[in-house]
Parts: C-alpha cells; sequence; structure tokens
C-alpha cells in the first residue's frame, strides 16, 4: 500500500478581507502531488498561485482566510495544527523557497550562521549545526562552502543566494518543497544550473515539489504535471508534455501561443495575446470564468459554469469546449505590420573602443573593454551575456550616465556625442532614451501618468502650450494603448504591463531615434510580456526607431532582435545577424548559453560552467576571457594571447583562436580531435 501523498489540496476557498468585504482569490481548487513528484502551477500574475502556496504552509496574511475546502501534508490536516505543531512543520516536512532570495536572507548574519541556525530549528544541535551547514552547501554544488559561509549575502551573486536559501529549505528533510517563481531575474546559464539541481536533489531527498512560475519552458523541464489556474479557478491539469502538446482549454491555449517560438521573428510574425485582463479579485461570474476573453465563448459559456471534466490519460479541462481548442491552439500566427523602411544607409549609432574601468577594493576592473559596433535606422540589435558581463554598464555609458574611459567613441549620425549626459544638447538627449526593468521604480509615485507623460513632453518634447500637449498626450497614450482612464490613475494603481506601457510612452515623448531597452519584460506574465514585445515591433515598423535590446532571456531576444551581441566579462565575443548566432558557428560561450534555452519539449539542460568557477569572478589578466570554463581550450594561445574578433561570415564576427571550420564542426556536434587544431599545434 503507498503512503499518503506529500500535498492534497481539496476544493480550497481562500478569500481576502478587503475594505470590510470578501474577497475570493481561490475557488474550489483540488490538486495533489505525489511523493517525489514535481507540480507545476501556472497562470498570469492575480490567478492565485501563490495563495496557494501560502494556504499549504498555513502562511495566509492577516487578512486571508481559508473558506472551505483542506490542505493536508503527508496527509495530516494542517487546519488543526498549533503553534508548536505548525512551528514544526514548517522546519520539517514543508519548506519554502522565495522569488527574491535577497529578501529571504538576513543582512546582518553571516551565511554559515543562517544555515546553522535553520539545522537548530530542525533539531541538530548547535555544535553539529555548522558541519552539517558546510556539508549541505557542498551538496547545493557551491565551490569553496568554508569561504561562502563566512560571507554575508550582499557578496554573494544572485544564483549564489538562491542556492543557499534551497541549502536552508532542505534542512528539515522535507517532504514537500515550494518554490515560488525561483529563477527570475537570474540569467539563462544560472537558470539551468539551478534547474539541474533541482532535479538532482529531489532524485536524492525524493522530495515532492510545487513548482509555481509564469515561466512555462521552464516548467517544462521540470515538472511531471501541472495545474493552470485562472482567476482563482483550476481550468486544466495533467501530464505536462501533454498539455504543452495539445492544450484542451483557451486559456491554456492562449498562455502558450503568448511564446516567443523558434523560428518566429517579428518581422514574419506577430505573437499571439490573449484579450483583455483578469477579473479583479471577489469578482463573481455566472458562467466560466474565463467566457468574456475567450474566442471560443458562447451564449452557454456566458450562463453555465463548466464542470472539471475528465479526460484520457489521466488529464482534466473545465471547459464546455475543450475539444475544440486545439483549433486555436493550431491557428497560424498574425501578420505583423509592415516595417519602416530606413530613409539611409548610415549608421544611426557608431561605437568605437568603448571601455569603462571601475575602482574595486583599490584595483582597476574593467566592466567593458575595447567594444565596437554600429546600430543602423530601425534595427533592433539584442545584447546577451550573465550578469556582470558589462550590458548595463554599455547603456550607462550610451545615455552619458557614466562617461567611459578615454579613447573611446561614441557617434549619433556622425556627430560625437560628450561621455556626460549632461554636456549633450536637447536634440542628442531627446534622441537617445531608456526603458528600464522595472517601471515602478521609474515612474514618479506621486503624480498622476498624464503628468508624468505631459513633463516628458515639456522637457523632450519642447510642447509648453496646453493645447497641443495635449494633443500629443492623447496620441502618445493611443500608440501605447493607453486609455483616458490609465492616465488619470498614479503608477502603483496599474498593473506591470500598464507601468510599463507608460514607461515606453515616456521614452517616446521626444521621438527618439533609439531607445535603449533594459530587461523590459523580465518580470512580466508571458501575456503581457507578448503584448509588450508587439508594442515595441508596432513602434519600430511606425516610427523607424532603433533598439538596444538588453535581457537574459534568450528567446525574447531571438524574436525581436535582428543582429545580436554576445557579451562576457566586458568583452564583445560574437556579433551578427540573429539567424547566423542562431545557425552557427559560435563562439563556446555563446553556445553555452544557446544550450540553457529553455523549452517547451522538457528535459534537462547539460553542465554549461566548469564545477567551481564563478562568472562573476575577474576577468583573466591575459588571454581569453573565456578560458577558464571553455570546453574547448586550446591551451598556452588561450592563455596567453587576447583572440581577435575573425570574421566567419559577412557581418558575423567570433572572437575566439579556434578556426572558424572547427567552430562549425563543433556546431555540428562533431568531434574535433587536439592534433587538428592549427591554435593548438602554433602553441606548442
Amino acid at each position: 500500500m503507498s503512503g499518503p501523498d506529500a500535498l492534497t489540496v481539496d476544493a480550497l476557498d481562500v478569500a481576502y478581507r478587503v475594505r470590510g468585504r470578501d474577497r475570493a482569490v481561490l475557488r474550489g481548487v483540488s490538486f495533489a502531488i505525489a511523493p517525489g513528484e514535481a507540480y507545476g502551477l501556472v497562470g498570469e500574475s492575480g490567478c492565485g498561485k501563490t495563495t496557494a502556496a501560502l494556504a499549504a504552509m498555513r502562511y495566509l496574511p492577516a487578512n486571508g482566510r481559508v473558506r472551505g475546502g483542506r490542505v493536508l501534508v503527508d496527509g495530516q490536516d494542517i487546519a488543526g495544527l498549533g503553534g508548536r505543531d505548525l512551528r514544526r512543520l514548517r522546519a520539517g516536512p514543508v519548506s519554502m523557497v522565495y522569488q527574491d532570495p535577497g529578501h529571504a536572507l538576513n543582512p546582518a548574519l553571516r551565511i554559515g550562521r543562517q544555515i546553522a541556525e535553520a539545522f537548530e530549528v530542525a533539531g541538530t544541535p548547535r555544535r553539529e549545526s555548522a558541519g552539517r551547514a558546510r556539508a549541505m552547501l557542498e551538496r547545493v554544488q557551491i565551490a569553496d562552502p568554508g569561504r561562502v559561509m563566512g560571507l554575508y549575502p550582499h557578496q554573494l551573486s544572485g544564483g549564489m543566494q538562491q542556492r543557499v536559501v534551497i541549502a536552508m529549505a532542505l534542512a528539515g528533510d522535507p517532504s514537500l518543497l515550494i518554490l515560488d517563481e525561483p529563477t527570475t531575474g537570474l540569467d539563462a546559464t544560472v537558470e539551468a544550473e539551478m534547474l539541474e539541481l533541482i532535479g538532482r536533489l529531489r532524485r536524492e531527498f525524493r522530495t515532492a515539489l510545487l513548482f509555481i512560475s509564469h515561466n512555462l519552458p521552464l516548467v517544462g523541464r521540470i515538472c511531471d504535471r501541472i495545474g493552470v489556474l485562472y482567476a482563482g479557478t483550476l481550468v486544466e491539469e495533467g501530464p505536462t508534455q501533454e498539455i504543452f502538446a495539445q492544450p484542451r482549454h483557451p486559456y491554456t491555449a492562449g498562455l502558450l501561443r503568448c511564446l516567443p517560438a523558434p523560428g518566429r521573428h517579428k518581422a514574419r510574425h506577430r505573437l499571439d495575446v490573449i484579450p483583455g485582463a483578469l477579473p479583479a479579485p471577489g469578482t463573481e461570474s455566472i458562467g466560466c470564468v474565463f467566457a468574456e476573453r475567450c474566442a471560443l465563448a458562447e451564449p452557454r459559456c456566458h450562463r453555465e459554469a463548466p464542470a472539471l471534466q475528465a479526460l484520457p490519460g489521466g488529464r482534466s479541462s473545465r471547459c464546455h469546449l475543450h475539444e475544440r481548442t486545439p483549433e486555436l491552439f493550431l491557428a497560424p500566427p498574425p501578420a505583423p505590420p509592415a516595417l519602416a523602411k530606413a530613409a539611409t544607409a548610415a549608421p544611426v549609432l557608431t561605437v568605437r573602443g568603448l571601455s569603462k574601468t571601475y575602482g574595486v577594493d583599490g584595483q582597476a576592473a574593467k566592466a567593458l573593454n575595447d567594444v565596437s559596433f554600429d546600430l543602423w535606422p530601425g534595427e533592433t540589435l539584442g545584447l546577451v551575456g550573465e550578469s556582470g558581463s558589462g550590458k548595463s554598464t554599455l547603456a550607462h555609458l550610451l545615455l552619458g550616465l557614466s562617461a567611459p574611459d578615454p579613447g573611446g567613441r561614441i557617434e549619433l549620425d556622425g556627430t560625437a556625442l560628450h561621455g556626460r549626459a549632461t554636456r549633450r544638447s536637447r536634440a542628442q538627449v531627446k534622441a537617445l532614451q531608456i526603458v528600464f526593468q522595472n517601471p515602478g521604480a521609474s515612474l514618479n509615485p506621486a503624480r498622476s501618468v498624464g503628468r508624468v507623460l505631459g513633463r516628458a513632453l515639456r522637457r523632450l518634447a519642447g510642447l509648453r502650450a496646453a493645447g497641443p500637449r495635449r494633443d500629443r498626450l492623447r496620441d502618445l497614450a493611443e500608440a501605447v494603448r493607453l486609455g483616458p482612464d490609465h492616465l488619470a490613475t498614479r503608477p502603483r494603481r496599474l498593473s506591470g504591463g500598464l507601468k510599463q506601457r507608460a514607461a515606453i510612452a515616456r521614452a517616446f515623448a521626444g521621438e527618439p531615434r533609439i531607445v535603449v531597452c533594459d530587461e523590459p519584460t523580465s518580470a512580466l506574465d508571458v501575456s503581457v510580456q507578448a503584448a509588450i514585445l508587439n508594442l515595441l515591433a508596432d513602434l519600430q515598423a511606425e516610427r523607424g526607431v532603433s533598439y538596444i535590446f538588453i535581457s537574459h532571456d534568450l528567446a525574447v531576444v531571438r524574436y525581436l532582435a535582428d543582429r545580436i551581441g554576445v557579451l562576457y566579462r566586458g568583452r564583445l565575443v560574437e556579433i551578427g545577424p540573429a539567424d547566423r548566432i542562431w545557425s552557427g558557428p559560435h563562439h563556446p560561450y555563446t553556445a553555452a548559453l544557446l544550450s540553457a534555452l529553455p523549452a517547451l519539449d522538457g528535459g534537462m539542460p547539460a553542465r554549461i560552467r566548469p564545477e567551481g568557477d564563478d562568472a562573476g569572478g575577474a576577468a583573466p589578466a591575459a588571454g581569453c576571457a573565456f578560458q577558464s570554463r571553455c570546453p574547448h581550450k586550446l591551451g598556452a594561445i588561450c592563455e596567453q594571447q587576447e583572440p581577435p574578433l575573425v570574421e566567419a561570415a559577412p557581418g558575423h564576427g567570433i572572437r575566439c583562436h579556434i578556426a572558424i571550420e572547427q567552430l562549425k564542426r563543433i556546431a555540428r556536434g562533431e568531434t574535433v580531435a587536439d592534433e587538428e587544431h592549427p591554435a593548438r599545434r602554433l602553441a606548442s
């Protein structure tokens, strides 16, 4: 006889008390996770995913209450637990890893003390806790655990912080590990390592996982089954790969079609978006909760709420028309708008020999090293690379927020730009604008969106008179799909997608020539992300603006970028047309990034970083910057000589000692013998 499920959620109904009224956020949600199973919970922000996780920990906020149903952990109903038993539950059977590890760690305590404390809470004697903390750091693949135990959280990278939090969560040997967006904001390579680590620990500890994420490819890699939440209601459930291959609820199909699929590009395809928005918490619907946004909805859908119907293969769908859902999923993607034609063949931006050196602990550290490229009118140049590769530093130099080292040159339409924005003309300032990653932090919270945009129109477009400024504000709001109600609202009352639209509108207030987009969609749901990417493509098609698009999401870059530059430790190691970057040959670092790209068909990524090496460390004093992590390192020449940027094809450059023909063979998966490397023969 098999034991109880690690987690059973049975007809769970949760509401938050707001202004004297209960607002339902979960309605009759039921699912179970077997021991050792990974279960994914997906849906847009506001669907109730995190509330379900907090209910499983009995950790709802003060205004939250369970109105019906029950939660069982290892067969035990947690509603009847007293304070001591509840603390024992959270220290042992159930642990949670939150989205932001920096907020989960005490900044005033060293890492070793925090992990040791987690063991002590779980019952380990204090004299043994430090040793067990060190052993656990080794198990989560942290190199030099003795050194890391003596550090504070701010001295660790995001990936290292998340490993520490996972180590603390595993201290009580939990039967259920809840992960709430554990890789949001992490680089593709670090994200792949975290997936590998979670998969290995799951097998080693036989721990069940409740994995919450809006990143569907990520869920596809790690989860056996998924549940799709919409407005607090479970609308589809079943084996992950079967659902991803053929969804049976229109909402699931809509989420999947929002993704930038392989082979799709803004010039050939437009991303699907789910029309409308989630109903506000507490909204009561008579029929199907998704009917107002569903392309298949019939009058019956607005009158009758569908039951969760069992389907073959262990699947279920809450839809009257589930048999027709494949029509939506398999429909061809919409056509993109026609692109604006460039008026000139000259580059709009020229960058030559750009470097930036900072002082770190009394020593010089190059954040950017001799970077050169051109940007053409109406083009999108995607910049990719791990944290610390120099992407944001490059953006700051282009915008004049930081001055480059002497010798570097930035030209706008052939005219040199001063290194400081305060020394640039108004025309030059408005020509180069930026959209930041966090729109909430870049919009004045004390002013309405209309006043924020009005100020941008005064300063950037020079519109002093109220009438012309009002007309231009209306046109600008329409261009980014903001209505009058949005303009009258303060940013904090807007959703993440609407705030990002406002930030884009501000950047376009002065009719810029170039817009730097610094991770503009990293924290957005796939449906909102698709809408923002479509908006950026539309604005580019209408106005011929050029983008420098910085992102760690390679799928997004693949969809939006015309050319791609790959940065590693301040060096541009590869640059070329997007199709060439994807088809190869690749720089070994580019190949590592591409291997970390999640896909809906599942499967864990291969190891892409030599164990114990941290990408955030200082670059080597001589030779190739990637030598310590390169699986194809040639030897002395890589250690002693910096490789030149070699043309692999017209417009496609690779900075590597390995011959282009050999890189082509490596890209095809062929084995290249040592004696075949001309550079290795030269080194010997």
